[in-house]
């Protein structure tokens, strides 16, 4: 049970209202994180315009990736149980890549770049080498893609945080972080 009451659909703020319409025109849901945000109607539409705008540069797999391997890190079941959800059935990343992400790898060389780097910045809260950002940059990501990473890394740590905070109830099929190493 969550630390902190997630409202109804119908219970969320009137001000929450518009932002969960287009959050279930979306994903066709109100999972819980939303409707937990919306309790804050200024939290929701900053979190919903920092995600849209993110989402213009680098891919829907890359970003799909860097949140898995940032939710491991962090500890979140919430987040990753909806990654790898999202991953699976958005994202169509093959269930392989789903666990190399939680490990901060890929198959995919580019990929492996960013999510490399994203899981680096989260483990190391933001202290990496200038080899890090050069290879990045040889790798074929320009400097404001990297920022994006980074941007990426921190909007995903804030949804593991308020989850981890809350202990959101999971409505996702359930992946937690101890089945990382189950697997192997």
């Amino acid at each position: 049970m969550s630390r902190i009451a997630v409202p109804t659909r119908e219970n969320a703020p009137a001000a929450s209202q518009p932002l969960l319409d287009a959050v279930e025109k979306s994903l066709g849901a109100v999972p819980n994180l939303f409707r937990l945000l919306a309790l804050s109607p200024t939290v929701l539409e900053g979190y919903l315009g920092q995600n849209a705008a993110l989402g213009k540069t680098l891919d829907l797999k890359t970003r799909e990736r860097i949140a898995l391997a940032v939710a491991q890190i962090n500890g979140c079941d919430y987040c990753l149980s909806a990654h790898t959800y999202l991953g699976l059935n958005l994202a169509r990343i093959h269930a392989d890549e789903i666990l190399a992400a939680r490990k901060g790898r890929s198959a995919d060389a580019k990929a492996d770049l960013a999510v490399s780097f994203a899981a680096k910045v989260a483990s190391e809260r933001g202290r990496v080498a200038h080899a890090d950002i050069e290879g990045l940059r040889n790798g074929g990501y320009s400097d404001a893609q990297i920022i994006e990473i980074v941007a990426l890394v921190a909007e995903n740590t804030f949804t593991n945080f308020v989850n981890n905070v809350v202990e959101t109830e999971i409505d996702f099929p359930v992946v937690t972080t101890e089945d990382l190493y189950a697997a192997a």
